[in-house]
């Protein structure tokens, strides 16, 4: 069994490990040790804040293997983007173009510099050790998060983006940098994310980055290609963030044109289909057929989340838990917790 949970000063080493093992130009995680401390401080301040309106707030958690007691995956989530800044993206724009005289009409595909994500809730940081064999834990780190804000919506905002890596290939360059933002930043790829940390809020992207819009036709052909395209390592993510009801078409990174997906929190499945429900101690063993999945949570003061096999709830308002997932979540029959389909 694995269990979602925040992280604790104890899990340092660990992160310290998987960020070794994240490719560059791929930000899961701080690069260095004194990084990952203030990371995991800057959480642990976060989840003990008393928060009245999203602020500065970063909430990290881990997934942990019960059976090994090792952590194995990182999710985040921000309070608000840009809230010490402002968050830059760029916006896909349709730009109409008349000629009366020639009569001819058409539109042309613009990039446009916003910061319009800006104070919006993010979702960042998702890393899996064995992303390749990954199973339902993948899922339950995805969701556990969001199951988090659930539980403590004035801590967020109405509206969630998650920005996903873009295509780099073998030499770690990115076709869409190479057209676009190396002309302005006169530096490889690798050499500005290490500069920008890779933060989208500080004050050098609007000082260099076009104000203008950047009309699409113009760039190179692998520049376009490569708009909107995942790197390898974000699949498994965009897959579960895709199913959850996030959406791709509106923005990309200003840097390497990944994608950067968004939705209202009421779109998503986490929000608008979980349910609370009383927890009981589950019966005599049922037929596995008859069970369904759930990725089930406690509450938001000692928040835990696991992936159980129960019976359908939909229609009651007790959940029946086994004994190991109570264990793992902290809590015991009566208590409340909330459940979602996986």
């Amino acid at each position: 069994m694995y269990v979602v949970r925040p992280v604790d000063v104890a899990d340092i080493g660990a992160l310290e490990a998987m960020a070794a093992l994240s490719m560059p130009g791929v930000h899961t995680l701080p690069r260095t040790r004194e990084g990952i401390v203030a990371f995991v401080e800057r959480s642990l301040a976060s989840f003990a804040a008393h928060v009245d309106i999203p602020s500065e707030e970063s909430y990290l958690f881990v997934l942990e293997d019960l059976a090994s007691r090792e952590v194995v995956g990182t999710a985040a989530i921000h309070a608000s983007a840009g809230s010490n800044g402002t968050y830059f993206a760029f916006r896909n724009d349709v730009i109409q173009q008349v000629s009366r005289d020639l009569n001819i009409s058409h539109s042309v595909h613009a990039l446009t510099l916003c910061s319009e994500l800006t104070a919006c809730s993010q979702l960042s940081g998702f890393y899996l050790r064995h992303r390749e064999r990954a199973g339902l834990e993948a899922a339950l780190l995805s969701r556990a998060r969001l199951l988090y804000a659930v539980q403590a919506p004035h801590r967020f905002g109405d509206r969630f983006f998650v920005p996903l890596a873009g295509r780099l290939d073998a030499d770690g360059q990115s076709a869409f940098w190479n057209a676009l933002g190396r002309k302005f930043f006169k530096m490889d790829f690798l050499d500005a994310e290490r500069v920008i940390g890779g933060a989208r809020n500080r004050t050098l992207i609007v000082e260099l980055m076009p104000h203008y819009p950047v009309y699409v036709p113009l760039l190179p052909g692998d520049a376009q290609a490569a708009m909107g395209q995942i790197h390898p390592s974000g699949e498994l993510a965009f897959n579960l963030l895709t199913q959850e009801g996030f959406e791709a078409d509106q923005y990309i990174d200003i840097f390497d044109g990944g994608p950067i997906l968004q939705a209202h929190r009421n779109s998503l499945r986490s929000f608008c289909g979980s349910q609370l429900r009383r927890v009981e101690n589950a019966g005599l063993a049922a037929a596995p057929e008859s069970l369904v999945n759930y990725a089930v949570a406690s509450t938001e003061r000692n928040f835990r989340a696991v992936i159980a096999a129960c019976p359908p709830c939909e229609t009651s308002q007790a959940l029946c838990l086994p004994r190991e997932a109570q264990q793992a979540l902290g809590v015991a029959a009566g208590d409340n917790v909330i459940c979602v389909r996986i």
